[in-house]
């Protein structure tokens, strides 16, 4: 994408009301107004909140919001020209209950209050395959600290992904560190069983893996 069409884009997410971008400075001084009552403040309701980490264009967010009126969603991504083609979506076609924020991972807990959150999606991680990388894999136990703090006690956590090791170590880590899983597929398309959401919402990389036939997996879990 040419850096023109990036500044383009950053100029029209300034004039979405569903899009959030606050200063870093602003994110971890806990001064960002909406930590503790985005149901309240901005979805003006009392429905779930669901929260898209990594949400990349926002085919995930967009997908779940259509599907489920009655349930509100936040996709969450550092990136906010791949973020603008759903808060797009959402705007032209008149959604309420979708919101995209600009932000990083390991700054959530400054976004959304303890327990403010019911379900988190992680879909299409970057495995960070490399050990180097451990502390930037999106399921480690850092991270999972990171969401039990904001998800409510009976949340879960949904990851997707066409990474076998992701969904290996992801496997691995829930087991041995004790945590609930509800469901696991290694192959969602080939073995029956993965709830519809998780097949009839792909996103444009997964289309692309799709092509080469390469294994789309999926664990469903509960940090205890």
């Amino acid at each position: 994408m040419g850096s023109k069409n990036k500044l383009k884009r950053f100029k029209e997410n300034e004039t979405f009301q569903n899009v959030f971008q606050p200063t870093r400075e602003e994110v971890v001084s806990n001064s960002f107004p909406l930590k503790g009552k985005w149901n309240s403040d901005f979805f003006k309701n009392d429905n779930p909140i669901i929260v898209e980490l990594g949400c990349g264009k926002g085919e995930y967010s967009i997908g779940l919001a259509e599907r489920n009126p009655n349930a509100n969603y936040i996709g969450i991504d550092i990136k906010g020209a791949r973020f603008w083609r759903g808060a797009k979506t959402a705007v032209e076609s008149g959604m309420n209950n979708v919101a995209f924020v600009r932000t990083q991972i390991e700054l959530i807990h400054h976004i959304f209050d303890a327990h403010e959150i019911d379900e988190i999606w992680i879909t299409f991680p970057d495995p960070q395959i490399k050990y180097k990388r451990t502390k930037h894999r999106m399921t480690n136990s850092q991270f999972l600290k990171l969401y039990k703090n904001i998800l409510k006690p009976d949340g879960v956590v949904n990851l997707k992904t066409d990474s076998e090791f992701m969904h290996g170590y992801t496997l691995g880590l829930l087991h041995g560190e004790g945590h609930e899983v509800l469901y696991s597929n290694h192959n969602i398309y080939k073995n029956e069983g993965a709830p519809t959401e998780v097949t009839e919402i792909q996103t444009f990389y997964e289309k692309q893996y799709l092509e080469i036939n390469k294994a789309i997996t999926y664990i469903r879990f509960k940090i205890k």
